[in-house]
């Protein structure tokens, strides 16, 4: 007896925007950015750190997941990306209650060489 072929296994990868979050009186939404690829590109032209300090600009309450799945990184990661964030200087967790907010020191200078003499303020600006 013929034994039938099993089908491929396909991945299939669903994401959902997270709804409203109330925040002291205020609504804040938070953006879940599909990343836009194009066929043979393997670079990007901001590293996954420039990814979390942009979002964090416009969300500086933001979940941890929130950030992970916007920028399309782990949430472990996400977590390593921003304790090296912190004891760099560029940001400061700060409790509120039981959540964080993220504070950006936008005067903070850039750590290569080529422009160490610009404050990361200026591309926060860009992505504002």
């Amino acid at each position: 007896m013929p034994t039938k072929a099993a089908a491929p296994k396909t991945a299939t990868r669903t994401r959902t925007a997270t709804p409203p979050k109330a925040t002291a009186g205020k609504t804040v939404r938070s953006t879940v950015a599909e990343p836009i690829i194009a066929p043979g590109r393997t670079w990007n032209f901001l590293t996954n750190h420039g990814h979390v300090l942009v979002f964090l600009s416009r969300d500086p309450e933001a979940r941890i997941r929130d950030v992970a799945a916007a920028v399309g990184i782990t949430e472990r990661a996400t977590q390593a990306i921003l304790g090296e964030l912190e004891s760099d200087g560029y940001v400061t967790k700060v409790k509120v209650g039981r959540r964080n907010r993220y504070e950006i020191h936008p005067e903070q200078q850039f750590r290569h060489p080529a422009e160490s003499a610009r404050p990361i303020g200026e591309l926060l600006r860009i992505f504002a």
